[in-house]
Order: structure tokens, then C-alpha cells, then sequence
């Protein structure tokens, strides 16, 4: 006859077998949250890039047809107050651009939802072998 556990439900042997396959089973989901999380971060960083390049590569055309309409424009009166002040605008449009970019940088979080789920499983496993 079998030992069985002290509420008499199921066999002692069986419980760490439960216990493993039910790890397994939670670890495997977890994997799979992973990989969804990974391919979604790398779609996202793509789209992310293609539109930064293509918005730099059009801003940049725009800023040189502006340029040169301006330096056309304004030959007539003094070529170097208006190549300097446009090279203040742009220069201070380059710093607005970068310190937007580190503020998205320190904010940027990596596969949030599934260490979340991993904190929450390692919470659930304490408590349960405590």
C-alpha cells in the first residue's frame, strides 16, 4: 500500500512529480511569453529605426532646400549672419533631437511582461515551498 499524503488526497511519491510537471508547464509558457516579447521588440525596434531614417533622411532634404533658399534669398544682404544663424538653428535642433533621444533611451524598458510574469512565478514558488 502506497504512503499517503497527511490530507490522504493523493500518494506522497506523486507531489514532487505534480510539482515538476506543473514547473515545466509554467516555464514553457514562459518561454513562449518570451519569444512573443522578443520578435515583438524587434519588429518594433525596426519600425522603429525605418521610420527614424526616413524622417532624417526628409528633414534633411528639407533643411538643405531651406537653407539654400535662405542663402539665395538673402546673398543680397549679408551671406554670413544668415549661414551663422542658420548654423545656431540647426546646431540647437541637433541638441533638442539628442536630449529627446536620451530621455527615450533611459525610459526604454525590455521585455517588461515577461519579468513581471517571472517575478510573479518566483513570489507564487516561495510561498508555495515555504
Amino acid at each position: 500500500m502506497r504512503p499517503r499524503a497527511s490530507n490522504g488526497s493523493e500518494p506522497v511519491q506523486v507531489l514532487p512529480k505534480h510539482f515538476a510537471r506543473k514547473l515545466l508547464v509554467i516555464a514553457e509558457n514562459r518561454l513562449e511569453l518570451l519569444m512573443v516579447e522578443v520578435q515583438e521588440e524587434r519588429d518594433r525596434a525596426l519600425r522603429a529605426i525605418l521610420l527614424a531614417l526616413g524622417a532624417a533622411v526628409f528633414g534633411f532634404l528639407a533643411g538643405a532646400a531651406l537653407t539654400v533658399a535662405l542663402v539665395v534669398m538673402l546673398w543680397s544682404l549679408s551671406p554670413i549672419p544668415v549661414l551663422l544663424t542658420l548654423a545656431v538653428f540647426y546646431g540647437a535642433s541637433a541638441m533638442f533631437l539628442y536630449r529627446q533621444f536620451s530621455v527615450l533611451q533611459r525610459s526604454w524598458e525590455t521585455l517588461p511582461a515577461t519579468l513581471d510574469q517571472l517575478r510573479k512565478d518566483h513570489a507564487c514558488i516561495t510561498s508555495y515551498l515555504a
